[in-house]
């Protein structure tokens, strides 16, 4: 790909891609790739029950107590990146360079970036619930800013076992919500309602000839959307997360594909796929031969019980059932601001 090319694109966003399977007999899979410029360190954490959190911005900073143990992907072991609690809500955030998240309000309650994902882990189990708790903004999106020095920018998107989506963004200091079954897909810039808008033009193609190819964002979400749509819906156990893999595959980007300098071009370094159903969590590293996977119902998450992490730093690779090989650790502290 030329330089000229990879400028262009790398004004639009950093490359992550979120996906939502709605099969038949209440089979609902959520998919996401996790791309960045560099190694993030990304480990898998158990949080149980009952955990006491802070939102890390000082003084006003939030407090709460965990009411639902989950199953997250952190960066650099200071944010959850990704993640679905014991309840089955799956939570992904995404680059959005559009966020814009108003000034600091000392105020006001605060939350880091860090932890805005974790925040709805541990306290919703529906969409529906989580809309209306977080509208009523509770806290401060505070942002931090993160390794190579760019300051975090993001929006985070919501799916429950029913299939209700919801994406959460913040546009010129402003909570926008969009709520509803219909939201499958949620790529990067521009912010969503523009990205809905482009989409609106592939639909009327149809996608049958021909589809859009580059890792622009905008491409990704034409493809991602008419995959998701058009695949047969079944409520095969392994056959819906084989289509769900093929689709965040299919808009994945090659690992190899970056340009110094142009850190929103960028390789996907993994991709998770949470079965909402059965509650299972699969993951698959870019640089490992194997995907695994973690059933929820294996971990303990009840109130009390220990905090603990599988490490994927340093080459480690797993396959298959990879729930035994989790160890006691001590909470990761999130970012602050």
């Amino acid at each position: 790909m030329a330089l000229a090319s990879l400028t262009s694109l790398a004004s639009q966003a950093w490359s992550c891609t979120r996906a939502v399977y709605l099969g038949t007999e209440d089979t609902v899979v959520t998919t996401r790739s996790m791309d960045w410029q560099e190694d993030m360190k990304s480990n898998l954490w158990l949080f149980p029950r009952g955990m006491k959190r802070d939102g890390a911005t000082g003084k006003n900073a939030i407090k709460w107590t965990s009411k639902y143990g989950s199953l997250v992907t952190a960066c650099f072991d200071f944010a959850t990146a990704d993640g679905m609690n014991e309840k089955g809500l799956v939570a992904n955030i995404l680059w959005l360079s559009e966020s814009d998240y108003g000034k600091p309000d000392p105020s006001r309650p605060g939350i880091t970036i860090a932890a805005w994902n974790q925040y709805a882990l541990d306290n919703y189990a529906t969409v529906a619930e989580a809309v209306e708790g977080l509208s009523k903004e509770p806290f401060q999106v505070v942002t931090a800013t993160m390794p190579g020095g760019r300051v975090g920018a993001v929006h985070l998107a919501l799916t429950d076992p029913t299939g209700d989506s919801a994406v959460f963004e913040y546009i010129k200091g402003k909570l926008v919500v969009h709520h509803g079954r219909q939201y499958t897909v949620m790529t990067n810039s521009p912010t969503f309602d523009q990205q809905l808008a482009l989409n609106t033009y592939w639909e009327r193609i149809g996608g049958l000839t021909f589809l859009p190819g580059t890792i622009n964002p905008a491409d990704r979400f034409a493809r991602a959307y008419f995959y998701m749509k058009n695949l047969p819906q079944t409520s095969d156990e392994l056959q819906s997360i084989a289509q769900a893999f093929s689709v965040i595959r299919c808009v994945s980007v090659p690992l190899g594909i970056s340009v110094p300098d142009l850190p929103n071009v960028a390789s996907t370094l993994w991709r998770t796929v949470a079965d909402q159903k059965h509650k299972i969590y699969y993951f698959d590293s870019a640089v490992s031969p194997n995907a695994f996977w973690v059933p929820l119902a294996d971990m303990d998450f009840s109130e009390g019980a220990a905090v603990k992490k599988l490490t994927i730093v340093g080459g480690k690779t797993y396959s298959g059932n990879a729930s035994s090989h989790f160890e006691k650790a001590e909470a990761f502290k999130f970012l602050a601001p």
